[in-house]
């Protein structure tokens, strides 16, 4: 604590993000019993700033406010400043960024919310400049002084809107899954699209990886041309903008512009896992060489930058370095003269990636692409070949001259709802691509989260960081781990994973659920309760973990032929029909509409049994098959859709509802069975 002017409660935490303010004047408590205590006790309203590590507007706000004495000083004497972090926290983070959309009709970080001592918000707000900050101070304060009723009435009205917002009946009488509504589905999320530059038709522009899952596995069934040229040219287009790293690999969280250029440039691990597989599985679709190359970069950096040596990934890098956003990232044209001084590798440099004098970002550059090798090789009079050898070593170059630059910074904790999707990613880019060291990855992360973040009643911690597993886990951390271990199965064969995925769909079904209505709650019943228990339904840029679940439960329910869980998947999904519908957005419901799909298109059940199942698996999982599950091994194993399927030889069934065709021994013939 030496050197330092001061010290608050934040020193005693674990979380990058938190001891980033552990200096800072305002005498900050983590959230827990004694802040709320000594609020009760002192009758103080309640401060709730919810951040998180990579966030450059948090720092903005710390430094502007958090880090100056007199605001410090107001905060300190008629409040309980409490800092969270909204990645270690996300129940504390949803509760009140659904007050801010509630009072504001937006949100986002750093969230700044007020609330009476046992929690109750009456106000919230996002980044505030230092003066404005001090106005919002003083009116709380004196209303807090003057009218406290007005603050309980305010209260109450807030809270009752945050216990509605999740607030969806039990449907008693199911509609039918149609093709019709499928394909309803499937042009109202096409409309929604930018068909010049990709992604959505809105700005900024956030990845939002699963609607684009969505109408892969869309245009697959239907063979509708537009799902697949809005997905093709969103790909496109993110991989040759600045949203992508051009020379270390990884995607930026989002861009501020249309046209992916100009990435808010932090780095998070959700996005890039999520990323990962959704270009894995058009590299599969499409076998474009530009997705394999993404692919393989992006998994470099993650290797290279974002993995702990127990396998366990970490979470985010920080937008920023020395005070200035994207400054690790971009290059003065100067600069680049330096790095490159032979003429050739200059000028490819820099018709390549578009850089110019002026600089073609705020007076420097973002390395950027506007065409594809193939028209650069055209326009250039270039290989292909030529083009990869010159851009390898340009890239090389520039991340070596990074290496002196003073990096951005590192959230080391690790989360085990976003390792599961980068243990995913890592799945997915074996099956695509082949490369064994990719599974290897994928194994060494889910037995980190078996040695570490799971106990031995199924219950998982959701963070980790120096030797320690903390913080009961959410429903996301649950859900999206066993997708990962349904994946994990389907890769090995290895029936341990699908055990693993049962055991934690069980401990979740009994400590998350909820009665009245099928669904599940975002936290356990046995976290302490907050002012709502909340359930996410909507899919955002990470698909919300009751999609999940209910697909978990149809993947788990045929696999391992339960009727409990296929039925509880198809309730879930009846609940939220007419949400869906009546919100005329599908695409904030991406998820749901994929598991809609899987019931209206049923999947095969693609058994491989034999000697050679390792072989015939890894083969057939190279091709694009949107809604197929695979299962087999040497022998017939424990499932009871392998039974009676051991023959002479290494034999391919393809199933529909637990209907097999006539068996083949390649995976040609199985393919061609395999046509919707």
């Amino acid at each position: 604590m030496s050197g330092h002017e001061h010290t608050n409660r934040l020193i005693d935490e674990s979380s990058p993000y938190l001891l980033q303010h552990a200096h800072n004047p305002v005498d900050w408590y983590p959230w827990g019993e004694e802040a709320l205590t000594k609020a009760k006790n002192e009758n103080k309203l309640l401060i709730i700033s919810v951040g998180y590590a990579a966030c450059h507007w948090c720092h903005v706000m710390e430094h502007e406010s958090f880090e100056d004495s007199i605001v410090a000083s107001i905060m300190n004497e008629y409040f309980i400043p409490i800092k969270v972090d909204r990645e270690e926290r996300p129940d504390v983070d949803d509760i009140y960024m659904t007050a801010c959309e509630l009072v504001t009709g937006r949100g986002g970080w750093p969230l700044n919310a007020f609330a009476l001592p046992d929690g109750k918000p009456i106000w919230a707000g996002t980044y505030f400049p230092k003066e404005q900050w001090l106005n919002v101070l003083n009116q709380f304060k004196d209303l807090q002084r003057d009218d406290p009723q007005k603050l309980i009435e305010q209260a109450d009205q807030i809270t009752k809107g945050i216990q509605n917002v999740d607030d969806i009946a039990l449907v008693s009488n199911p509609s039918p899954f149609d093709k019709e509504t499928m394909r309803a589905i499937g042009e109202d999320v096409i409309g929604g699209l930018d068909f010049k530059e990709g992604g959505n038709d809105r700005e900024p522009k956030f990845p939002m990886p699963n609607n684009f899952e969505f109408l892969m596995k869309y245009h697959a069934v239907t063979n509708d041309q537009k799902a697949l040229e809005g997905l093709t040219l969103t790909l496109d287009k993110m991989a040759m903008g600045g949203i992508y790293d051009q020379a270390g690999g990884g995607f930026a969280r989002y861009s501020v512009d249309k046209i992916w250029k100009a990435p808010h440039f932090e780095k998070m691990m959700y996005d890039n896992g999520q990323l990962i597989s959704l270009y894995s599985q058009a590299y599969k679709l499409t076998k474009d060489p530009h997705y394999k190359q993404i692919i393989e970069q992006s998994l470099e950096w993650v290797e290279r930058e974002m993995t702990h040596n127990s396998g366990g990934f970490y979470s985010s890098l920080d937008a920023d370095s020395e005070g200035e956003e994207g400054k690790f990232y971009v290059w003065s044209k100067d600069e680049i003269d330096s790095l490159f001084p032979a003429k050739e590798v200059n000028e490819f440099v820099k018709d390549y990636y578009n850089v110019s004098q002026k600089g073609n970002w705020e007076h420097t550059n973002i390395l950027l692409r506007k065409q594809s090798d193939k028209d650069f090789g055209k326009k250039q009079s270039m290989t292909l070949e030529q083009i990869k050898s010159l851009r390898e070593q340009a890239n090389a170059t520039f991340l070596e001259a990074r290496e002196s630059r003073v990096r951005p910074g590192l959230d080391d904790k690790i989360l085990t709802s976003w390792n599961a999707l980068m243990l995913k990613g890592y799945a997915d880019a074996y099956l695509a691509l082949g490369n064994p060291a990719y599974k290897e990855a994928a194994l060494k992360n889910a037995r980190f989260i078996l040695d570490n973040q799971k106990q031995s009643d199924f219950r998982l911690n959701r963070n980790y960081k120096d030797g320690k597993s903390n913080i009961n886990g959410f429903l996301d951390d649950y859900a999206l781990t066993i997708d990962a271990f349904i994946k994990l199965y389907q890769v090995t064969f290895e029936e341990s994973w699908l055990n693993e995925a049962q055991g934690l769909t069980d401990y979740a079904i009994e400590h998350f659920s909820n009665p009245k209505n099928s669904m599940f709650n975002y936290t356990s019943d046995i976290d302490p309760p907050l002012v709502a228990r909340k359930a996410e339904l909507i899919d955002k840029v990470i698909p919300g973990s009751n999609s999940v679940m209910a697909r978990n439960l149809k993947a788990l329910g045929e696999l391992l032929y339960n009727k409990d869980y296929l039925a509880l998947s198809e309730q879930m999904l009846q609940n939220m029909i007419g949400t869906i519908s009546q919100e005329n957005t599908p695409g904030f419901y991406s998820n749901w509409c994929q598991l809609y799909l899987d019931m209206v298109y049923p999947p095969f059940e693609i058994a491989i049994v034999g000697n050679d199942f390792a072989e015939l698996n890894q083969e057939i999982q190279t091709h694009f098959s949107p809604t197929s599950l695979y299962l087999g091994g040497k022998d017939e194993g424990n499932l009871r859709l392998l039974q009676n399927k051991l023959q002479d030889g290494t034999m391919i069934y393809v199933c529909q509802n637990k209907a097999c065709k006539f068996p083949v021994d390649n995976v040609a013939e199985a393919l061609e069975l395999m046509e919707y």
